[in-house]
């Protein structure tokens, strides 16, 4: 199901790095140590917004990447 809250979501199981896109802010974060089955989980949930605040957010370490035209 599309999520309202995020646009698009990648995951690199290598360096097990979580990249979220957000809808309405448009920002880019990476989450850290994030792993495999979390990511899984997280893809496979139903309000993917939901399981991100629930899984996620708060529970890994994380930085904003900044896209060109950022202020």
């Amino acid at each position: 199901m599309p999520s309202t809250s995020i646009s698009k979501t990648a995951y690199d199981p290598e360096s097990r790095i979580l990249s979220v896109w957000f809808v309405t802010s448009g920002k880019h974060y990476e989450f850290e140590s994030v792993p495999p089955e979390t990511f899984a989980a997280f893809r496979a949930a139903f309000a993917k917004g939901r399981f991100f605040n629930d899984h996620i957010r708060n529970h890994f370490r994380y930085r904003r990447i900044s896209c060109d035209g950022d202020p």
